[in-house]
C-alpha cells in the first residue's frame, strides 16, 4: 500500500512544523514534552488499572481503558516525531514513513470517533435501561462493540491512502505541518485532486455524522430519562456527568469537522495547525480526567495499587 508511485519522483519530505517560530522552539519543546510524558503516563495508568484490577471488569471501564489505549497510539505516533524534528532540527520524512503515519493516525483517529458512540450507547443502556444492562451488555456483545468500533477505524483510511499514493509529487516537499496529514499532502500534488478531495470529504463526514449521530440520540435519550428523575442531587450529578463528556466531545468533534469536512482545495495554514492541536493534544489530555480519575471505583483502585507498591495496606481493606 505504501510504494512510491511510479509517476512520481519524491522519496522524502519536510515537516515544516513550527519552523516560524525558531526563537520559541524550546519553550515549545519543553511545553510539548511534559505534556506528552503527562499524557502517556495517565493513560498508561488507566490501561494498567483495568487490566490489573478485576473490580474494574465491567463495561464502561473495559471502554474506557480501550480509549486510553487508542488515544496513546495516535498521539505517539504523531507528537514524539514532531518533538524530534523541534530539538534536532531534521525535518526529513520518508515518503512511505508519511503514508504510513497517515495511515496509523486516520485509523485510530476514526476509532475513537466510533468508539465514542459505543461509550454513549453504553451510558444509554445504563442510564434509560437500567434493568436490561446486565442482560444487554454481556461479554460477547462488548467485544463485538470493540471489534467493530477497531474494524470500522481500521477500514476509513484505506481508499484515502490509495488515492494519494496514486498521485504524482514532483514539485515542493516542504509539507506545512508539524505531522503528515492529507490537506497538506494534497497541496503538493500536481495532478488533479479532486477525486482524492471528494473521497476524503464523504469518508470523513460519514465517520463523523454518523457516530455523532449516535452520540447524540443517546445523549437525548439520557437526558429525558434525568430529567423524569425524582432526586434533585441524582439529576445535578448525572448532568455533570454528562455536561463534562459533551464538551469534550465537542470539542473533539469541532476540531476534526473544521479539518477534515471541508470541499475545498487543499489548504493547511496556521489556523489548521492550532485546531490540530485540540484533537491531538487537548481531548487526550482531558478524556482520562474526565471519564475515569473523577470516577470513585477507578479512584479506589489507583489508591490500592499504590498503597501496595508502598508495601501499605489497602484502603479498602482496613
Amino acid at each position: 500500500m505504501f510504494v512510491t508511485s511510479n509517476k512520481s519522483s519524491i522519496n522524502k519530505f519536510f515537516l515544516t512544523g513550527f519552523s516560524g517560530c525558531q526563537h520559541g522552539k524550546m519553550p515549545i519543546f519543553c511545553v510539548f514534552l511534559l505534556i506528552y510524558i503527562f499524557m502517556v503516563l495517565e493513560n498508561t495508568t488507566i490501561v494498567l488499572l483495568v487490566i490489573r484490577d478485576c473490580k474494574l471488569w465491567k463495561p464502561m471501564y473495559i471502554f474506557i481503558g480501550n480509549l486510553s489505549f487508542l488515544e496513546l497510539g495516535y498521539i505517539t505516533v504523531t507528537l514524539p516525531n514532531m518533538l524530534f524534528n523541534i530539538i534536532t532540527g531534521n525535518q526529513e520524512i520518508s515518503f512511505n514513513g508519511c503514508l504510513a503515519q497517515l495511515f496509523v493516525f486516520a485509523f485510530l483517529c476514526a476509532s475513537e470517533c466510533y468508539l465514542l458512540a459505543t461509550m454513549a450507547y453504553d451510558r444509554y443502556i445504563a442510564i434509560c435501561k437500567p434493568l436490561q444492562y446486565t442482560i444487554i451488555m454481556q461479554e460477547r456483545y462488548i467485544w463485538c462493540l470493540l471489534i467493530c468500533s477497531w474494524s470500522a477505524g481500521l477500514c476509513t483510511p484505506v481508499f484515502p491512502i490509495y488515492f494519494l499514493n496514486q498521485q504524482d509529487f514532483c514539485g515542493n516537499i516542504k509539507v506545512d505541518h508539524y505531522f503528515c496529514d492529507v490537506s497538506p499532502l494534497l497541496k503538493l500534488a500536481c495532478g488533479d485532486i479532486k477525486t482524492e478531495e471528494l473521497v476524503d470529504f464523504i469518508i470523513a463526514a460519514f465517520v463523523l455524522l454518523s457516530s455523532l449521530l449516535a452520540i447524540f440520540l443517546s445523549y437525548f435519550c439520557i437526558t429525558w430519562t434525568i430529567l423524569k428523575m425524582s432526586s434533585s442531587s441524582g439529576r445535578q450529578k448525572a448532568f455533570s456527568t454528562c455536561t463534562s463528556h459533551l464538551a469534550v466531545v465537542c470539542i473533539f468533534y469541532g476540531s476534526l469537522s473544521f479539518t477534515y469536512m471541508r470541499v475545498t482545495p487543499a489548504s493547511s495554514n496556521a489556523s489548521d495547525k492550532l485546531v490540530s492541536l485540540l484533537y491531538l493534544v487537548v481531548t487526550p489530555l482531558f478524556n482520562p480526567i474526565i471519564y475515569t480519575l473523577r470516577n470513585r471505583n477507578v479512584k479506589l483502585s489507583l489508591q490500592n495499587a499504590l498503597a501496595k507498591q508502598c508495601c501499605l495496606q489497602p484502603e479498602s481493606s482496613r
